[in-house]
């Protein structure tokens, strides 16, 4: 199962001690050797790194820990391939502009027997389920709005449209616009939102920790949501399966949770991934 990772804060901030222990997993900590990537949303702009390579032992990933840059909204995505090659281009986040916008989207699962019709606005470049599913995602949004809806409008489509997708098979997903960051949960995803009073955090992938009293300041306020919790000193909080989420400056604005929430465990959630091959 690949690793999903998400950041959104009121105020830009640098995701450099949760990336340390979330590229550990891309072959050191687990097994998911086949790429990773990681966008950051700045102003109008995204910084985009990509590599094919495990994130653990990649100098991409080197740069990246080492650069603190600073963003508002960050998706980040360790691949362990189920469908398309081991390729940049299939390589997440996938981005697109919509509406003078740019968007990011990365997928854990798999979607099977996924073929909709081709898009008149946006088409996969590499060949899996998960850029097939984004483009599927945008060509809709585009077709039914022609400039940007509200966020409640959104939310509700994307609501929709992941519905029609769970259909295919196993749907975790990150999707941002640089203003709010949408989470949906299929089997795992957690989440964390760190403000005043700030403490010590400790990685669980790396024996590294911070006091992020000393790096912050009382008013920030920061999300953060991942496959399974990077830290095993917080408390975390989990998505159920098929919720929907919507972070905005560092807490959830909108959300959907369904009549008789399913939190799986952690093994019952990789069970899931398993079955869904």
């Amino acid at each position: 199962m690949c690793q999903l990772l998400g950041m959104n804060c009121n105020t830009p901030t640098d995701i450099v001690f949760s990336f340390e222990g979330f590229r550990c997993r891309g072959g050191l900590t687990d097994s998911h050797a086949d790429g990773f990537g990681i966008g950051f949303f700045e102003d109008k702009g995204v910084r985009l790194f990509h590599d094919d390579k495990a994130s653990a032992t990649s100098p991409v990933a080197d740069l990246v820990r080492n650069y603190p840059i600073q963003s508002k909204n960050v998706i980040a995505h360790i691949r362990k391939a189920t469908q398309g090659r081991i390729l940049l281009a299939n390589t997440h986040p996938f981005m697109r502009e919509m509406w003078g916008q740019y968007w990011l989207f990365a997928h854990n699962g798999n979607l099977k027997n996924f073929n909709p019709a081709k898009g008149q606005y946006y088409r996969p470049v590499g060949n899996t389920d998960s850029e097939t599913a984004f483009c599927y995602l945008m060509e809709t949004l585009r077709q039914k709005f022609d400039h940007a809806p509200n966020i409640t409008q959104i939310f509700a489509e994307v609501d929709h449209i992941a519905q029609e997708l769970r259909r295919y098979g196993l749907l975790n997903f990150l999707l941002s616009n640089g203003e709010w960051l949408i989470a949906h949960t299929g089997s795992l995803l957690h989440y964390i939102v760190r403000k005043a009073p700030f403490g010590e955090a400790k990685l669980v992938d790396d024996d590294v920790r911070i006091d992020f009293a000393s790096v912050t300041t009382p008013n920030d306020r920061v999300a953060v949501i991942a496959t399974l919790p990077l830290t095993d000193n917080e408390n975390w909080h989990q998505l159920a399966v098929n919720e929907l989420t919507l972070f905005q400056d560092g807490e959830i604005l909108l959300r959907r949770t369904p009549n008789n929430p399913y939190y799986p465990s952690e093994i019952e959630g990789l069970d899931m991934a398993r079955q869904a091959l």
